[in-house]
């Protein structure tokens, strides 16, 4: 009973779970922030700044002295040298032997230094390219919240749409029960409730496909019930306009992340350049060896005349351990004069790389350019649109609803107010694409001028 009552406890929790994950709606804030935490390839270009800790952590340890030891352990059977006393003998013996040796760079043409600098650069280039991932995802991020709205109201404009042809339906049977229509306009009048609904069909199928673009940027599963915030927070009102391309081309240039990418990518060539460089000067290594040896045989004794006259048992471990060491330290001098063209092709490959971060800095600097003036004018041909199509809706909604005075006296057919009708729902449809155009281009305006795709409130 109690295993019963766990159980159900369970699928009414998980129940409650799944209503309130379907009844949360996503503001442009929510998908946004959620898509920084959980998109795929932010994450993995987050992985890129861990490598670049690691190899920093790397490139730091070749200013740390090397410590390394050895040790092994033989057994000699036949014919073998001691290796104490030097003489041949036909025994089994053992060996123990213990090593140990430290090194250190005392100058290596700067390598190592020049190395640490463009390891630090390395992790400035890692975060940047992170940041450029997170504005690229918040921008895609926004087209498809955007999208989604866009579906969403036009939507509402084609239920709408069948809502009045329905009333215009009754209205015509009436009229042709009057006899003031021909029975042809009641047929005209069902063929566009026909088509309405097919219309409707389309935009369910139009918001159905955007949400699922957009649920696929923010890892969702679950697209059919994923819904967002319909409120009217997305202003068509925008002073970024008012600043001319070029005031918005400086601020970008002091700001945009791709920019500042290929300026250290440039540093970063410029780093290699000297690092290969380094390779025609010689290296001073410091050095420090430890040996020593233990046998673990018995030890002949001997009269002048090498007879054998008793046999000494091993000494002891540590007696051996310190008698037998050896040591030995010194500085090594390399002076590199001929290396089959290894430092020579280095150095010419790093010269060509640092030719070509130049010219992808200034290829940067003119995208930048094309594309702030290129944003520029977008936005204001959208801004333009939208204001047309305003004037063309309101002028298209006069001419509807004249039509339907007209039609309600008999001085226009079904089909006259049909074509009228249809002009009347494309201007509603135009008014929101210009719309939601317009926001989406000066939100990329906005996006070049420093602002947030969301601003923190």
């Amino acid at each position: 009973m109690k295993k019963k009552f766990l159980s159900i406890s369970f699928l009414l929790f998980a129940f409650h779970l799944t209503l309130n994950a379907q009844s949360k709606k996503w503001s442009l804030g929510d998908c946004v922030s959620y898509a920084l935490e959980n998109n795929i390839s932010i994450q993995q270009t987050a992985l890129d700044n861990q490598t670049a800790s690691i190899d920093k952590k790397q490139t730091f340890g070749s200013f740390l002295p090397s410590l390394n030891a050895a040790a092994s352990h033989s057994w000699n059977i036949g014919l073998n040298q001691d290796i104490t006393t030097g003489i041949l003998q036909n025994k089994t013996t053992q060996f123990t032997s213990v090593s140990g040796s430290v090194g250190i760079d005392i100058y290596k043409g700067l390598q190592n230094q020049n190395n640490l600098r463009k390891a630090n650069l390395s992790i400035i280039a890692a975060q940047y390219q992170l940041v450029k991932m997170k504005e690229d995802i918040g921008l895609n991020v926004a087209n498809g919240y955007l999208q989604v709205l866009f579906n969403i109201e036009n939507l509402k404009v084609q239920k709408e749409q069948l809502r009045i042809d329905e009333e215009q339906l009754l209205r015509t049977q009436e009229l042709v029960k009057a006899g003031t229509l021909p029975r042809g306009d009641l047929l005209d009048s069902k063929a566009t409730i026909a088509s309405d609904k097919q219309k409707i069909v389309n935009a369910e199928n139009s918001l159905l496909i955007s949400k699922l673009s957009l649920t696929q940027l923010l890892q969702l599963k679950d697209f059919v019930n994923f819904e967002v915030v319909e409120e009217n927070t997305l202003k068509t009102e925008n002073s970024i306009l008012i600043n001319t391309p070029a005031v918005i081309l400086e601020v970008a240039k002091e700001q945009r992340t791709e920019l500042k990418i290929a300026q250290t990518n440039l540093a970063i060539a410029e780093k290699n350049l000297v690092i290969a460089k380094g390779g025609f000067q010689p290296t001073l290594k410091g050095f420090y060896n430890f040996n020593t040896r233990i046998s673990y045989a018995d030890i002949a004794l001997r009269d002048v005349n090498g007879a054998v006259i008793g046999v000494q048992g091993a000494p002891p471990f540590f007696d051996q351990f310190n008698d037998n060491k050896g040591q030995s330290f010194g500085a090594q001098l390399n002076v590199p004069i001929f290396n089959g063209f290894s430092v020579r092709s280095n150095v010419e490959r790093s010269k060509v790389s640092l030719e070509k971060s130049k010219i992808a800095l200034e290829q940067q600097n003119l995208d930048l350019e094309r594309n702030v003036y290129t944003a520029f004018t977008d936005a204001k041909g959208a801004l333009q649109s939208y204001e047309s199509a305003l004037e063309v809706f309101q002028a298209r909604k006069e001419s509807f609803r004249y039509a339907q005075e007209k039609f309600e006296v008999g001085l226009m057919n079904s089909f006259e107010l049909s074509q009228s009708q249809n002009l009347f729902t494309n201007a509603q449809s135009e008014v929101l694409r210009t719309k939601y155009d317009y926001i989406f281009k000066t939100k990329i305006l906005e996006f070049y001028f420093g602002i947030p795709i969301v601003k923190k409130e």
